[in-house]
């Protein structure tokens, strides 16, 4: 049985992605193990820093309940699953907010910084998925646009939080897409090893 975290970003509960996170839940419920969701907005986060928040970054702590909650379920996840959407090529400012604010430096939190730079702390977390969806299809995301999940998000920012084994699975070209193609999609996260 594995402790599985599932961070979740889409403001809409009709949306495909929401289709994904419920397939996902069913997945991991009928394999035994157990399931935490961060719903960013459902949560109603604030992704933006303020003044106050930022002085305490450096010191690892916060003013935001929502970031020690969270804190606490990354710590204590042994796998992580991001279902997003992509904008305009990257991931929503929502998650990237996510990132900022909870990512915080400090002895037992997700990182600390030495002389070599960023050591990451999450190594709790052996195995990393990220679901997304996007209007571009897969390839352009890959070859024309940088590239932003896998090399930034996935190559960069969880390596360097001490993620290392992460898989990128994307649906590309969703707004043009069939039922049928949605269904097929939503079949292969039901054969998905996670």
């Amino acid at each position: 049985m594995t402790k599985f975290l599932i961070i979740y970003t889409h403001p809409y509960s009709g949306s495909f992605n929401h289709a994904v996170l419920e397939k996902v839940q069913e997945k991991l419920q009928r394999q035994g193990d157990t399931t935490d969701v961060i719903d960013l907005y459902r949560d109603e986060f604030n992704p933006t820093y303020d003044a106050e928040e930022l002085k305490l970054f450096h010191a690892g702590q916060t003013h935001d309940p929502l970031v020690t909650q969270y804190l606490q379920k990354i710590k204590a996840a042994e796998a992580l699953i991001i279902i997003t959407p992509i904008w305009w090529n990257d991931i929503p400012g929502m998650l990237k907010g996510f990132i900022d604010k909870v990512m915080k430096e400090g002895p037992g939190l997700t990182h600390v910084v030495t002389k070599r730079g960023v050591q990451g702390t999450l190594t709790n977390i052996k195995k990393g998925y990220i679901l997304t969806t996007s209007t571009s299809p897969t390839f352009y995301l890959r070859f024309f646009c940088g590239n932003a999940v896998k090399k930034v998000l996935i190559g960069a920012t969880l390596k360097q939080l001490g993620i290392r084994h992460v898989q990128w699975t994307n649906f590309g070209g969703i707004t043009n897409s069939t039922e049928g193609q949605r269904r097929l999609y939503l079949q292969s996260i039901d054969k998905k090893a996670f």
